[in-house]
């Protein structure tokens, strides 16, 4: 008998052992000649080892501690793969390959690489070893300043006893489990460098999690989906070669749907499943002729009323709604259908959930130490320290994790103002400036332009969009220009001026002219999506209809006459789920949209026709988004006719005919209006937010209308036309004389 590491064995023995591999497995015998295998199965009172190949018993190990076997072979000179026949205390037998035979470095990693979900985690692997081959679980998990960490699961009955990992150089904990099988829950135990016990850990990196309260994660392998989008991976991100073309171009239409799964539609009040909401919402995009889907985070929140903005799961699509595979089935089924699908990405902060990130291994390995850095007064959330590289990293990973393996459109990333600014919502005294003296938070700065220099680079067809409610500039212009590289950045400032503009009784509407105009004094310094977004149907602000002044009729009038408005304004366009079906009712995550409307009120019915109608109108002109960032495609026609209300502007398009836009924000009809337009000719009505078909009254130009010589708006033509109440019109040239 031998008993090696006297201090090794008691901390195997009180489960925080870092080193199993320094006396575990193939060992050499102490008095140097031959080899030994040192056994742990704290089941056992009995094992037999076997040969893998030949099938030979290479003898009976015996019992040096509870738990702990050896057997001694001291004419072996070479390591064989053996798994091991056990009889545990109620003397049944069964076999198991022993984790601690193979190398415990055999499959390499690298800390500093972007794509670090490919090999942290719970990876499926096939070890091939000279005549084997074994499937089994590689669990790898980051924990620098651990004492220990065991992996306990549905596979060693949580016992902590079983799988204590092995610490490399770089504080990555390692251990391959062979036979553990997809599906297998499982979880971290650590111990601090004290051997304190930690609360159980999620895999940071896990791919697919378990429900409140368990929240273990779960074994998922990545490739069993099988694509029929054709999307490609990193290696094959050249749209030209793949039958799904992303919606993604700067010169596209884009029309978005924003989506919160689980408050969309329900059945008998329960969430729909990712197969219920394929089968649903995908047919509904459809007809309503919106470009693209945006999910609310899809990430593993446990918190449902957080909406998703306080993941603990980056890398697994919450399984509320379904697997990972069903997820996938549905990106996969929009995209057949011609629609493209952005989420929400929450790289800004993470919550304080026991079993997420929050002091991972008992110090603060993700988020800041000090919490003038490391925590968010408002979201009551820690913060990541961007400052290290390895955190950098595990975010990055992340956001490649979506585009490859879910094939995801875009990512929206929220809350970037609060990752530029140091005294983001914080007073004097609760935050400290940076080493150049100012508030910028420089270590976020330079994550955020890493982060879009890595998606760009691989992924050159999604869009990177920033929630950004600050004044930094050049948020989507590139890198090499000094900007943070997005692809778009929301309009936060055009959301709240236009909504303010609206939300003024008409009469009130002429003091206030300017702030539907605002916009355009900066609008080129930026690549704009405009946003009515799920903020703004929260917490007391009302909805977008009950924000509308006036009666009924109004309200609706002013809601469609304001949609024109902003179809027609350049800037890709987002509206949140029920923005088309009117309703004065706020939100609520717990409940569905109110469908009934659409039987019961026929506004509310005209209202949907005329989203469904407007979005289809908006694709169909190229002139409406096709340079929505060029300065030369947007023209003010009526800019100063504020004791009207009255608003026009003019879209170009370099190979397609122009539109002109006017808004009356008033409901008095204008009649005999002249306009001064860019072109003489013919022109038409194509179309009017009055329209009968949308509950309005009718009041419309029918037929053409015909240019004269009379200069108007600093135009050399102009024509006379009616101006429906609270309505928005669009006219087209109908023909072009030649130049």
């Amino acid at each position: 008998m031998q008993i090696p590491h006297d201090d090794l064995i008691e901390d195997l023995f009180n489960s925080r052992c870092a080193t199993p591999f320094d006396i575990l497995g193939w060992q050499s015998c102490i008095s140097g000649d031959g080899l030994l295998l040192r056994l742990w199965r704290p089941d056992a009172i009995a094992i037999s080892v076997i040969e893998d190949c030949s099938g030979d018993s290479l003898g009976e190990a015996i019992s040096i501690g509870p738990g702990l076997f050896e057997l001694v072979m001291p004419d072996r000179t070479t390591h064989c793969t053996y798994r091991l026949r056990i009889t545990n205390a109620q003397h049944h037998e069964f076999e198991v390959s022993d984790p601690y035979q193979f190398a415990v470095d055999c499959f390499p990693v690298d800390m500093q690489s972007h794509w670090l979900y490919q090999t942290m985690g719970a990876q499926i692997k096939y070890l091939d070893l000279p005549g084997q081959r074994y499937k089994g679980v590689m669990f790898r998990v980051y924990a620098p300043n651990a004492g220990s960490i065991n992996v306990i699961g549905s596979f060693n009955h949580w016992d902590d006893r079983f799988h204590p990992m092995n610490i490399n150089e770089e504080g990555i904990w390692q251990l391959f489990i062979p036979d553990v099988e997809a599906g297998a829950l499982y979880k971290f135990e650590l111990r601090d460098q004290n051997h304190q016990l930690l609360p159980h850990k999620a895999d940071p990196f896990g791919l697919y999690a378990e429900q409140p309260p368990g929240n273990a994660s779960i074994v998922f392998d990545p490739d069993a989906y099988v694509w029929q989008d054709s999307l490609g991976n990193k290696s094959e991100n050249k749209s030209e070669n793949k039958p799904w073309k992303s919606h993604s171009g700067l010169e596209r239409a884009v029309s978005i749907y924003e989506v919160h799964p689980g408050s969309w539609r329900r059945k008998n009040n329960q969430w729909l499943n990712y197969e219920e909401l394929t089968n649903e919402l995908i047919p509904y995009v459809l007809k309503m002729g919106f470009t693209h889907i945006q999910l609310l985070p899809m990430h593993e929140h446990p918190f449902t009323g957080s909406w998703g903005y306080q993941p603990v799961g980056l890398f697994a699509p919450t399984s509320r709604y379904g697997s990972p595979d069903s997820f996938k089935a549905l990106v996969d089924r929009c995209h057949q259908a011609g629609i493209a699908v952005i989420i929400d990405w929450v790289p800004a902060h993470f919550p304080a959930d026991s079993h997420g990130l929050e002091r991972f291994d008992g110090s603060c390995v993700y988020e800041y130490e000090d919490p003038k850095r490391g925590w968010h007064p408002d979201w009551q959330t820690h913060i990541y320290d961007y400052g290290k590289s390895e955190v950098r990293n595990f975010l990055i990973s992340n956001a490649l994790f979506w585009l490859e393996q879910y094939h995801v459109d875009g990512l929206r990333v929220d809350a970037v103002a609060s990752m530029l600014y140091l005294d983001y919502s914080r007073a004097s005294g609760e935050w400290e400036p940076n080493c150049l003296g100012g508030n910028e938070h420089l270590e976020a700065v330079q994550f955020l332009k890493e982060l879009n220099e890595a998606v760009y680079l691989h992924f050159p067809d999604r869009m990177m969009i920033a929630e950004d409610s600050s004044s930094w500039p050049g948020v989507s212009m590139p890198t090499y220009d000094n900007g943070l590289g997005f692809g778009y950045k929301w309009g936060m400032g055009w959301m709240h001026d236009s909504l303010e503009y609206m939300k003024h009784f008409p009469e009130h509407r002429c003091h206030h002219h300017d702030q539907l105009m605002h916009t355009m004094n900066y609008f080129y310094g930026e690549h704009f999506i405009l946003p009515l977004s799920h903020d703004e149907v929260v917490h007391a602000k009302g909805t977008l209809l009950s924000r509308m002044p006036g009666d009924e009729w109004q309200k609706f009038a002013n809601l469609r006459a304001f949609y024109g408005f902003m179809y027609g304004h350049p800037g890709k366009k987002l509206l949140f789920m029920g923005a088309e079906i009117g309703s004065m009712n706020e939100w609520n995550h717990d409940d569905q949209l109110d469908w009934y409307l659409l039987e019961e009120h026929a506004f509310c019915r005209g209202l949907n026709q005329f989203i469904q109608d407007l979005n289809h109108f908006y694709q169909s002109q190229p002139a409406l988004w096709h340079r929505d960032y060029d300065r030369n495609g947007f023209q003010w026609l009526i800019a100063d006719d504020w004791q009207q209300s009255v608003f026009s502007f003019c879209r170009y398009s370099s190979d397609s005919p122009p539109v002109v836009i006017i808004s009356n924000m008033t409901p008095v009809i204008r009649e005999n209006y002249r306009i001064g337009l860019p072109r003489s000719g013919s022109w038409i009505e194509i179309f009017n937010t009055d329209a009968v078909a949308y509950g309005g009254g009718g009041i419309t130009n029918a037929g053409e209308l015909i240019t004269e010589t009379q200069p108007m708006h600093q135009q050399h033509q102009s024509l006379e036309l009616t101006l429906p109440p609270l309505a928005t019109i669009f006219l087209i040239v109908n023909d072009l004389p030649q130049q």
